[in-house]
Order: C-alpha cells, then sequence, then structure tokens
C-alpha cells in the first residue's frame, strides 16, 4: 500500500534519504493548507507533496520537528501553483525558501491562460474536474475526512505532468527565459516581504480619510485584534474591514455606531472603553495621513502613457497575453513621470517587449 500520510519525523527522514532517487537536484511539487479561516494566529496544518511516482500529506500539526523536509527543498527544483501563499508559509517555517521555485500559473499566463486557477488547468491539459468541496475546511481538524485527505492531494497530483507541458510549451514559443525571469522576481518578493508593518491598521481605503478618523480606525484596528486574539478567531470574523470603515464614518461625524445584536457584553464594554480613550486622545496623537507624490498630469505626461500603453496592449495582442503581465499603468505612469526608471520596476523580458531602456 502506497504512503500517503508522514505523522512522524523518523518516518518523515526515512521517506527523504530515498525521495528523487540518484537525482543531485531532486525535482518535486508542493502545497500547503493553513488554518487562517479559523484561527487567529494561523497555523501550517499540511503540506502536499508528490515527487516521481509519490503523492502524500506531511503533518506538521504531528511532526514537531520539519528540519528534514527544510533541508530537502534547499537541494530541490519546487513546482507550486500560485505560488505566493506557500511560498510566505515555507518562509516562516524554514526562515528561508528553496533556492529554485518555478509556479505553474505563472506560466500558463505566460502561455496566455485567462482562466489560471488550479481546477481550472487541469480540467485543461488532462480533462479532470476537481471538487472543491473542502476549500474552506478547517484544517487544523484531526483526523482528515477521506474527502479532506483526497481534496489536498489532488492540489500536487498533476503538478508535475502539467509543468511538463507548460515548460514544453514555453520553450516552444521563446518564452522559457520570461518564465524563469518572473518565478524569480516572484521568489525575490516574497523574501524581502516585511511581514511585521507596524501600521497594518491602514487597511484599503484609507486614503482620503482624515487625521482623526485614522485615529477611530487605528483605536477600532487594535480593539478587533485584540477580540480575535482572546476568541482565537480570523479577525474578520469579529468585524470586516468594511465595518471599521463605516464605523470610523460615523465617529467622525459624531453618531452612534450600532454594532451587532451577537457581540457578548464582555466585547461590548472592551469597545466602548476603546471610544472612550479615543475622544480622550489629544489631536497631537493622532495619525498623520501619509504624504501621496502628486504626479503633475500635464498633456506631455498623459501622452508618455498614452504611447506605453499602446505599445503594451498591442504586444499583449500579438502575444495573445493579458497586458497586465507585460506592465500595470501604475508601472507605466512612474515611468512616464520619471519617478522610477524603467529597471526598477520592469523585468528584463517586460523592458525588451517595450523597447525601454535596459
Amino acid at each position: 500500500m502506497p504512503l500517503t500520510l508522514i505523522d512522524t519525523p523518523e518516518t518523515l527522514a526515512t521517506y527523504l534519504k530515498t525521495c528523487g532517487g540518484t537525482n543531485p537536484t531532486p525535482v518535486c511539487a508542493i502545497d500547503t493548507e493553513a488554518d487562517s479561516l479559523h484561527r487567529y494566529r494561523e497555523s501550517l496544518c499540511l503540506i502536499q507533496f508528490a515527487a516521481g511516482p509519490d503523492c502524500l500529506l506531511m503533518d506538521p500539526l504531528a511532526i514537531q520537528d520539519l528540519s528534514a523536509l527544510g533541508d530537502f527543498l534547499q537541494r530541490t527544483v519546487v513546482w507550486m501553483h500560485g505560488a505566493d501563499y506557500d511560498m510566505t508559509m515555507l518562509k516562516r517555517q524554514f526562515g528561508a525558501l528553496p533556492a529554485k521555485i518555478y509556479d505553474t500559473q505563472i506560466g500558463a499566463r505566460l502561455l496566455g491562460a485567462r482562466r489560471f486557477g488550479l481546477a481550472d488547468l487541469v480540467l485543461h491539459y488532462f480533462g479532470v474536474e476537481l471538487s472543491k468541496s473542502s476549500q474552506k475546511a478547517d484544517w487544523g481538524k484531526r483526523p482528515l475526512t477521506p474527502k479532506m485527505v483526497e481534496y489536498a492531494l489532488n492540489d500536487v497530483r498533476y503538478l508535475l505532468p502539467m509543468a511538463d507541458q507548460i515548460v514544453a510549451n514555453l520553450k516552444a514559443k521563446g518564452r522559457h527565459a520570461w518564465f524563469e525571469e518572473s518565478c524569480d522576481s516572484a521568489r525575490k518578493k516574497v523574501l524581502e516581504r516585511d511581514e511585521a508593518r507596524q501600521d497594518a491598521w491602514r487597511i484599503q481605503g484609507t486614503g482620503k480619510l482624515d487625521r482623526f478618523s485614522l485615529a477611530c480606525l487605528r483605536a477600532l484596528w487594535h480593539w478587533r485584534d485584540k477580540e480575535a486574539s482572546l476568541w482565537d478567531r480570523p479577525s474578520f470574523m469579529v468585524a470586516t474591514n468594511r465595518q471599521l470603515l463605516e464605523w470610523c464614518t460615523l465617529l467622525a461625524q459624531r453618531q452612534q455606531v450600532a454594532l451587532p445584536h451577537h457581540f457578548r457584553t464582555d466585547r461590548l464594554k472592551r469597545f466602548h472603553q476603546t471610544l472612550e480613550t479615543l475622544m480622550a486622545m489629544p489631536e497631537a496623537e493622532w495619525p498623520e495621513r501619509p504624504k501621496l507624490m502628486r504626479r503633475k498630469r500635464d498633456r506631455d505626461f498623459e501622452r508618455k502613457v498614452e504611447l506605453l500603453l499602446k505599445a503594451r496592449d498591442a504586444a499583449a495582442a500579438e502575444l495573445d497575453i493579458d497586458a497586465s503581465l507585460i506592465a500595470s499603468r501604475a508601472a507605466l505612469e512612474a515611468v512616464a513621470d520619471g519617478e522610477s526608471a524603467p529597471a526598477q520596476l520592469l523585468m528584463q523580458w517586460q523592458l525588451g517587449i517595450l523597447n525601454l531602456e535596459r
């Protein structure tokens, strides 16, 4: 019977010693599952792994020492799909990333795919329709149900044969170098990303808030964060970002906030204590609005942007890929304004397509 679940450090170490055979640079596929939809502080709950004929699960909740896997990945070519989140989880777990990570989603998009979810690509390449029934399952619960096991295994079962087809097609179209550079860039972004932001409370939608409204948002964000921690649930289950912004608007207008009826007495009490502290806060302690660089949108700037967009869109149409893969509008505006050199924002293959200075 093939090995399906590894849940001890001894079994993990023994398996990885033979995985990949005599190949000095093994190739594997990895996916991860966490409990971010169910816990305050998300944990790595499951690692899906495929290599050669093997397709199995590794249980980080049972294996306290995953160092054998970390060492193995350092000498392995790793394939993922939509790799940003999985790279983030591996970086948190091991403090490092495999030296070479390829993303089938990036490859598919460079080939022109407009529907590039894993299920879409498995259907396209293999004619197999994957079930999404366990997409929002609680991966921190044990034992895993047979349905959850099957769902998890399917996340890596098709990645390596799909990767072979994607690589062959990229090489045939002369786009494999683009793929290599794009994957390296995505890996670098995860390595450089600072996850310990001091201003995490500045959520999307705060750009037009005045200083008092920002003070409200900061106070409510920290109240929500504390409530989520006490409850051990994700913060959105206490209040969504949209609710926080709506409440800030009401407070700025000196109106009363109507809280959800299901809030417990102690949560309501802490909310009102937060408001009391907020209202007593001196103006000098209100957060500053971020200083935004305002571009001079004169006729010359608009002409430069229009020419860059026209070149981008024409190239995208000829290549039959999404134009945003070549460059975002924001990047092109920064180039047109002289705010950034093209090479600071774009990869070499993108610069080449747009005939910009390398």
